[in-house]
């Protein structure tokens, strides 16, 4: 993946290195603080991950847990070779999108991308790496410990380590998040939330499936217009895009931590769910190939 051409984005806070002390107590969660964390999460519109991380947190052994407060973060696009590729990638979502929108006569607002290591607070509560990345529409912020990046090489075994092509992968979970936010701004993610707390856990799970495989495919649909534009997209690329979507599909994921899949339990979709939609919006690089919300056969 060529990254020379892109435009780089400012709409970065750099909260990397920022470190604090947050008080906290002894101890993990209990079985029953976590379930009740995911009914307030389900509840208020909110991703459960985010509340049970934050109170992990707050519970860890050692009574503290490093936050980033204090001093304001560092705004605009940062000087070191991360900082600079997460720019760039950022920068090409925002052109893409504000072209697409456009074309609709709307008006595209990015959102911003948070860089930090750790943890952090979000509009959404408290966030640590642990999490992975995450798009909160309370604030309309792109969350990215970059850690995760390696943790896709070496833990989920998305990309073949120290790979050039890793790269694009780390570029389709970037795109994947902003892919989030597009479903914000069309105001599909409220409509979700609230049909969400009307239903039992797994149609619950259903429909949250159904948003993360059309922010697969909007990632596809970028990737698809920034390749037109600027032909970034080297050989072994999209093949590594697709080995991550896989990677971290829920069946397969399920079966690394636990030895069998729960298929009511998806909240992401399945690996060939994941590939599949990623590669839909690559192929047409059209918005509307993306209703998976009409769709019978995902």
């Amino acid at each position: 993946m060529r990254v020379d051409e892109l435009p780089q984005s400012d709409r970065i806070e750099d909260r990397r290195g920022r470190p604090s002390r947050f008080p906290g107590g002894r101890g993990g969660l209990g079985v029953g603080t976590i379930v009740v964390l995911g009914l307030i999460g389900w509840a208020l519109g909110i991703d459960p991950r985010l509340l049970i991380g934050g109170a992990e947190m707050m519970s860890r052994s050692g009574g503290t847990q490093q936050v980033d407060v204090g001093s304001p973060p560092k705004t605009g696009a940062p000087s070191d070779q991360m900082g600079q590729f997460v720019a760039a990638v950022l920068g090409s979502t925002e052109v893409q999108w504000t072209d697409i929108f456009a074309q609709a006569r709307n008006a595209y607002k990015p959102p911003t991308l948070v860089m930090f290591s750790g943890a952090t607070r979000s509009g959404c509560g408290f966030a640590q790496s642990a999490m992975g990345p995450f798009y909160c529409p309370m604030d309309q912020k792109v969350y990215l410990d970059t850690s995760f990046f390696q943790d896709l090489e070496r833990r989920f075994r998305a990309c073949d380590v120290g790979s050039k092509t890793c790269q694009f992968s780390q570029a389709y979970v970037i795109a994947h998040e902003v892919g989030h936010h597009v479903q914000n701004l069309l105001g599909l993610l409220p409509k979700v939330q609230q049909a969400q707390q009307g239903m039992g856990k797994a149609d619950a799970n259903a429909l949250q499936v159904r948003v993360e495989l059309q922010a697969d495919c909007l990632a596809g649909v970028w990737a698809n217009r920034a390749q037109s534009k600027w032909q970034f997209i080297e050989p072994g690329d999209v093949e590594s895009a697709l080995q991550t979507a896989s990677a971290i599909g829920d069946d397969r994921l399920q079966r690394q931590s636990q030895g069998y899949v729960v298929p009511d339990a998806f909240t992401h979709g399945s690996s060939a769910q994941r590939t599949r939609w990623f590669m839909t919006g690559l192929k047409s690089g059209d918005v509307a190939s993306c209703d998976t919300f009409r769709t019978q056969q995902l």
